[in-house]
Formats: C-alpha cells, structure tokens, sequence
C-alpha cells in the first residue's frame, strides 16, 4: 500500500498542478505508446467533477456532481454515433456529488452520493423512452458517496465508499423485479473510497481507491453469473506498475480494461494475462473523479476536476491506433 500523491507532497503538486495546465499531458515520450487520445465533443452542460453516467443502446447518460459552487442534478445523453448532446429530464431529489450508476434490463440508475451536508441512500430508475425517474428502494447499506456500481444484464450491484464517518467494504445486489437489495458475500478486500471498475463480458474487475489515507493495491474481478469474487495479482505485481491511484475512471474495448486518472498514465489490463501495459498517456489536463464509458469498440473520459479547475472537455481512446500528435 501506498501513501497517497495527493496528501504528501502538498508543496511539489502545485507546482504539478502549474506544469499540468500548461502542457495538459506528461513528459513520457508518448510516441513510444500505443493508444491515440482524440479531443471530441465538449460536454453541453457545466464543467463538474464526481458526476456519473451510464451507457444504454448507443447513447450515454451522464449528469449530477459538483461545480466548484453548487451540487447538481441535471441530467445528459450523448449521441456516440452523432456526437452531440440532448438535455433530459433532471434526477428528482438532492443536487448530488459522488452518486453510483447502473444499468438493468434497459433502465438506467442512479443513487447514493453527497449533497453538500451529508451522504444520501435515495435511487431512482431512468426510462430512456419516456424520459422519466421514478424512485426506487433506497440503497439497503448506509447512505454513503465515492462508492462503486456496476451490474449483469438484469441486476445491479453497489458496494464499497464512504458513509460520512467509514469507509466501506459490503456489496449489495440489486433486484429490480421485486425492487430489493439484498447484501452479497465473499469479497475479502480493503474498505475503501473512490476505487474503480471496468467489465469485461460477464466478469467486472474492481481495484484502487484509498482508505485511512493510504492508496490500495489489491487487484480483483466479480463473476456477475456467479456472484463470486477473485483475488488477482496485486496493482504493484510488477516494479514497473505505477497503477495506484483514487478518484480515477475506469472503462473497457474489446477485450481489455483501461484505468487513468489521477495521473496522465493509461494502464491496459489483460485478463488472459493478469498483467498490465501502459498506454499512450492521457493527453487532456491531469483530473481526478471524471467520468468514464465505452462501448463495445469505443471508450471515453471526460469532466473532472485538478484542484479548483473543473473541466468539461471529453476524449475518446483508440488504444489501437498509434498516437498521432495532430488530434
């Protein structure tokens, strides 16, 4: 485990912080990477950070967060083959930061998160057709922000954050025909905030994140068919891993994960391996708590934050193409 980046080195991450906004990438000679990040349609709402989002057919949705100034609750779809934003109908309830998302059966969700004054547990469900919430039963574990999210085709499964006074490890499944959660068993990790996930077929992979100040290491995967979790090889298995971090984004294409964020590095899991390999780095600002989707072939970051500075710029990774400088 490892001591955060953030919280130790106060003094040099503003200088960083300085060298980040003027040249928006790191020094590695991304020339020798495989990956090519593209600059592509601006977010239509306003620059935020810890907002969350999901993917449902061939449009995503992403809304709530925080602006620097006011907890929010609007609410977006992106057109991926149009590349342009609709604004739709806003998340009843509190403005919130830090909420979890996910998909079941053609729905969208969304609950959780921290309005400014204290963590909520409220949900909602999105019909995409008809444009319309209609609460749920609230998360069944303590009301908490920073947690993760993520789902099979027909259920969903929220787990882990930060309920105001602890972090948390517990997981809960969400059943949406009977509209109950029921606490799931077997993980065996840290407790911890503001990790992440990417899924690969039926398997999700979960790992980063902090606790008591300290950065994770622990590395695992969920069976969805199986509800059954696995231990892998730790995030620093190999001396050369730098993957250590909070508040990053996670995402998948094809067959492989992604995790940046954080910091400028772009990490490429490989599941038949259990081994990483670093990408072309990430060419927008540095950021923390953006958000992240992908399809099938296609994955994207965008907004987030780097200390007072909000963004609302997007990018989408090719991690197979070679970087092209000119995009």
């Amino acid at each position: 485990m490892k001591i955060p980046f953030l919280q130790n080195n106060t003094k040099f991450l503003a200088g960083l912080a300085l060298i980040a906004l003027l040249t928006g990438c790191s020094s590695d000679d991304t020339t020798e990477k495989v990956g090519n990040w593209i600059a592509t349609t601006v977010f239509d709402g306003s620059p935020r950070s810890s907002a969350t989002g999901f993917v449902i057919d061939n449009f995503a949705y992403v809304g709530t967060g925080y602006d620097g100034d006011d907890y929010l609750n609007d609410f977006w779809q992106y057109n991926i083959d149009g590349g342009y934003w609709v604004q739709k109908a806003s998340l009843p309830g509190d403005g919130r930061s830090s909420a979890v998302s996910f998909t079941a059966n053609g729905l969208g969700y969304i609950g959780t998160g921290y309005n400014g004054t204290y963590e909520l547990a409220d949900f909602y469900k999105y019909d995409p057709a008809a444009n319309t919430w209609t609460a749920i039963a609230p998360f069944a574990g303590t009301a908490r922000r920073a947690a993760v999210a993520f789902n099979s085709a027909t259920a969903g499964y929220v787990g882990s954050g930060f309920d105001g006074t602890n972090d948390k490890k517990d997981f809960w499944k969400y059943h949406p025909e009977t509209n109950t959660w029921e606490e799931q068993y077997g993980f065996g990790g840290n407790k911890r905030r503001e990790a992440t996930t990417f899924t690969i077929g039926t398997t999700v992979y979960f790992g980063t994140g902090s606790s008591n100040s300290i950065y994770l290491d622990d590395f695992w995967k969920f069976d969805t068919a199986t509800d059954t979790w696995t231990r892998l090889n730790d995030l620093d298995y190999d001396d050369s891993y730098t993957i250590e971090r909070t508040g990053a984004t996670g995402f998948s294409i094809g067959n492989y994960g992604y995790i940046t964020g954080d910091a400028s590095t772009v990490w490429e899991y490989s599941p038949g391996t259990d081994t990483w390999t670093e990408k072309t780095g990430f060419e927008g600002y540095i950021r923390q708590d953006a958000v992240a989707f992908n399809t099938a072939t296609r994955g994207f970051v965008l907004l987030g934050k780097y200390g007072n500075n909000y963004y609302d710029d997007m990018y989408e990774f090719n991690a197979f193409a070679e970087y092209d400088d000119e995009d």
